[in-house]
């Protein structure tokens, strides 16, 4: 694989904290919502419908909420009919963008995507112009603990595994989205705890940014899982450890 989604690990260490939980149940309530209107509420009838749960489940996420958002999908309660589209731009530095959204209003998200673009330097982009730089991929994390990078590396790849990317406390497991919930189901038999299963979207090639324009795109990616209407951000930037660690901080 090219490249690794730097703001995946960035993203998953802060928003880590209790304070960004009720966001992500919100995102999550809406793609269970459309995922059982498109495909019924039977999870195993239900593929789409299953992965998502599965990052439900690894989030914690209240069966109340999770049961409530299936409902809503199916009709059984009364809810709010969300539309799926996808967005794409360039942050500073001619970082490459796609921002994936669930909305009941195209218009309203539509401008407050390009607005959030252009306040952090960016710019919107056609349909296509960047989106053939990512690929999709099944996406896990597992507690390192005390594995060496080698020994995490055997697990992953044993288990079925495509990819696999090792930091200080976290194994990034990357797989053949059709072998999402294999790979997911062998990691378990292992004695492993799956902190993330979903599907993610993994650029192909990356572009190194650095200072002033590190910063802002690590804003401008921060704004944009913040708006309500996003469910998911994806950009081909790849920055040093030392932004990182700076990013962290922040």
């Amino acid at each position: 694989m090219s490249g690794h989604s730097k703001w995946s690990t960035i993203k998953r260490k802060k928003w880590a904290q209790d304070a960004k939980r009720g966001q992500i149940f919100s995102k999550l309530a809406k793609e269970i919502s459309v995922a059982a209107r498109l495909g019924g509420g039977d999870p195993e009838m239900n593929p789409r419908l299953r992965t998502v749960l599965l990052e439900a489940k690894s989030q914690n996420m209240p069966k109340d909420n999770v049961d409530r958002a299936i409902k809503k999908g199916t009709g059984e309660l009364p809810g709010t009919s969300y539309e799926e589209t996808h967005y794409e731009g360039y942050a500073p530095g001619g970082v490459a963008v796609v921002v994936e959204v669930l909305t009941d209003n195209k218009n309203r998200t539509v401008a407050e995507i390009r607005h959030l673009l252009g306040k952090y330097g960016g710019s919107m982009a056609e349909h296509g112009a960047v989106l053939w730089n990512f690929e999709q991929k099944g996406y896990m994390t597992i507690p390192r603990g005390d594995m060496t990078e080698d020994e995490a590396i055997e697990k992953a790849i044993e288990a079925g595994a495509d990819d696999v990317n090792v930091d200080s406390d976290f194994v990034e497991v990357f797989t053949d989205p059709q072998e999402l919930h294999a790979v997911g189901e062998a990691l378990q038999n292992m004695g492993f705890t799956l902190d993330t299963q979903k599907f993610m979207r993994i650029p192909k090639t990356t572009v190194q940014v650095e200072g002033s324009h590190a910063q802002s795109v690590l804003k401008l990616m921060e704004a944009l899982e913040e708006q309500e209407d996003v469910q998911n951000v994806y950009a081909n930037f790849d920055i040093t450890d030392e932004e990182m660690a700076e990013a962290m901080g922040s």
